[in-house]
């Protein structure tokens, strides 16, 4: 009898591990670039979030023969424990007596893949919002997961989720539409976008096998 891929990642099989990168990769990385508005730190998050699945591979439970749930779960640790090594980096950078200042082009970035506007509203919104609340919004509005698979992937009941989602939604249209009443951010300048998307992160697989 053919094993699952999730009992072939339990047992250490890296082709299981090749497969569930190429499955779920992509969806990954648009959810980090969404958040974070760095490809190249998204890049990185693809990276660790496969290396983490890996690691943890030998946790995994049985169950059905979707990883997405786990795998995004895996991802939004990741992007924790980013968001957390950003603000210490910010706060050793402002304790410099002297700064250069570093351009910015993460608006430019994600103006190119979505709506550029309103998107760049949400993502300035975003912070106004809790953590908790950031989270579901983005598993279940940018990446898609249904409740069910956002709570497994929070370690949340589903009523939770729901409830989260519903203020997150509320909250994030009135600050969305403040923020485009105030005035629309200057349009990006016209320049070419780095191709690819994860391609740094495919170079992680190959080293694992």
């Amino acid at each position: 009898m053919e094993l699952s891929q999730r009992a072939r990642l339990r047992a250490g099989d890296q082709d299981a591990l090749g497969e569930l990168f190429d499955e779920h990769a992509p969806a990954v990385y648009g959810y980090a670039l969404r958040t974070l508005g760095d490809w190249a730190a998204a890049e990185d998050v693809v990276s660790l979030t496969f290396l983490e699945a890996w690691r943890l591979r030998g946790k995994l439970h049985e169950g059905d023969d979707d990883l997405r749930p786990w795998v995004f779960g895996i991802a939004t640790n990741v992007l924790r424990n980013t968001a957390r090594a950003a603000r210490r980096h910010r706060a050793a950078i402002s304790r410099l007596a002297e700064r250069e200042p570093v351009p910015d082009f993460a608006d430019e970035l994600v103006s190119r893949i979505d709506d550029g506007d309103r998107l760049a509203a949400v993502r300035r919104a975003l912070p106004g919002l809790r953590r908790s609340e950031r989270e579901v919004f983005r598993l279940c509005v940018w990446v898609g997961l249904d409740y069910a698979s956002a709570a497994q992937a929070l370690g949340v009941p589903v009523g939770t989720v729901r409830s989260r989602l519903s203020r997150a939604r509320a909250r994030l249209r009135s600050l969305a539409e403040d923020e485009l009443t105030e005035g629309r951010e200057p349009a990006p300048a016209v320049g070419q976008v780095r191709g690819g998307g994860f391609g740094a992160a495919r170079s992680m697989q190959e080293d694992i096998r």
